[in-house]
């Protein structure tokens, strides 16, 4: 693994060391110095000042790419019914597929899921995996880890996707530790190389610029997506490929956890699902000029999202937020009102078909992305566009 090495007798400044760091990783302790977890590894310390602070390249480990065939899309699902990030996922994987020429594999884990499977192969999947076993009725980390385990040591796929839903964030990681390999979270572009490297490409340090992560040195790649990143093939009258059932032990999927209930949550229709969406913004003064917002919303018969500010002043739920820390949504129309549009929100919602932007700020960053905007005064134009609907 990759370090820092401090040269400690060159330190003359043990202060001057320490600033040098903006992430505050760096400390000072019994009169030395040394670099803590927060290390971002951004090589700013290496750069002004070599003297101190040297890169020392680990040992790369050898691997036979050969080895490692495929991409694999784990299947998200409850009690068998599939979440649609799958299929965005089989999307890409088809598309990432066919430049490297090898195969596309769907994994589906559960209990008397058998027959599910069969839809997957209306999307061009060459095969489906399947491992329906009665212990992996209830969704339980320990048994699906080792079922994930042993899919892949067995079928080796190069790339492993998974939706970034709350069970796929929570298996991916300890799948990925399994096999001593990386994982990168919330990709919002992925791209292979002709050698089967994995192009994983997602914002990072708030937004403010785009990381390209690789894993050239460990197999498989595993990346995790959102849903509405990426689009969905057309489902096939006829079905392709093959659906294959995998064994394994029952004493491997033995759990420490027991599942005493079940709750369901009431069903409410999320952002993510709708066709027109108008977002209230920072513009928006009061809690009450929300009502204009929603009375558009109805118009168009769409919904209403905001902004990160309006969530922290406790104006909206925090299920209505579009950014990188709230939804992201891909509707056929989105209408953002006093939304300044900075990159975190952009990041969100910039796959949406039609983006209608009104602010008062010609220079704002929101018109970079619109396809219409009004620059005005959204307390004029919103009542005017109520009037004419």
């Amino acid at each position: 693994m990759a370090f820092i090495k401090i040269h400690q007798k060159n330190v003359k400044n043990v202060e001057e060391a320490i600033k040098v760091c903006p992430f505050n990783a760096i400390k000072s302790k019994n009169d030395k110095i040394e670099i803590t977890s927060a290390c971002k590894m951004c090589d700013i310390c290496i750069k002004k000042m070599p003297d101190i602070y040297e890169f020392i390249e680990g040992k790369k480990v050898k691997i036979n790419k050969d080895n490692w065939k495929g991409i694999a899309v784990y299947v998200d699902h409850v009690e068998g019914d599939i979440h649609p990030v799958t299929y965005e996922l089989i999307g890409k994987a088809e598309r990432m597929a066919k430049k490297i020429n090898q195969p596309v594999y769907c994994l589906f884990v559960g209990s008397n899921i058998k027959h599910k499977a069969e839809d997957i192969l209306h999307y061009g999947v060459d095969e489906v995996f399947v491992i329906d076993k009665e212990e992996l009725y209830d969704f339980r980390i320990e048994p699906y880890t080792a079922a994930f385990e042993n899919f892949i040591t067995k079928v080796k796929p190069t790339i492993v996707l998974v939706g970034g839903t709350t069970v796929g964030r929570s298996l991916a990681p300890r799948v990925a530790a399994r096999f001593r390999t990386g994982l990168t979270a919330d990709c919002t572009i992925l791209d292979v190389k002709d050698n089967t490297d994995l192009d994983q490409i997602r914002p990072a340090f708030g937004g403010n610029i785009m990381a390209h992560i690789h894993t050239p040195n460990h197999r498989p790649q595993f990346a995790t997506v959102r849903y509405k990143i990426f689009d969905a093939p057309e489902k096939n009258k006829n079905k392709t490929g093959k659906i294959t059932e995998c064994k394994i032990d029952s004493n491997k999927l033995k759990s420490n956890i027991k599942v005493l209930e079940v709750k369901k949550k009431e069903k409410v229709k999320s952002i993510e699902e709708a066709d027109v969406i108008v977002v209230a913004g920072n513009g928006i003064k009061k809690e009450k000029d929300l009502e204009m917002i929603n009375q558009l919303a109805n118009k168009l018969g769409g919904m209403v999202a905001t902004t990160r500010p309006l969530i922290e002043a406790g104006w909206t739920d925090a299920r209505q937020q579009i950014g990188l820390s709230g939804r992201t949504v891909k509707p056929k129309l989105i209408i953002t009102c006093g939304v300044s549009g900075s990159i975190q929100f952009v990041a969100g919602m910039n796959n949406s078909e039609n983006i209608f932007a009104i602010n008062n700020d010609p220079k704002a960053q929101i018109f970079d992305v619109a396809n219409y905007g009004i620059v005005g005064d959204l307390y004029e134009i919103i009542p005017e566009l109520i009037k004419k609907l």
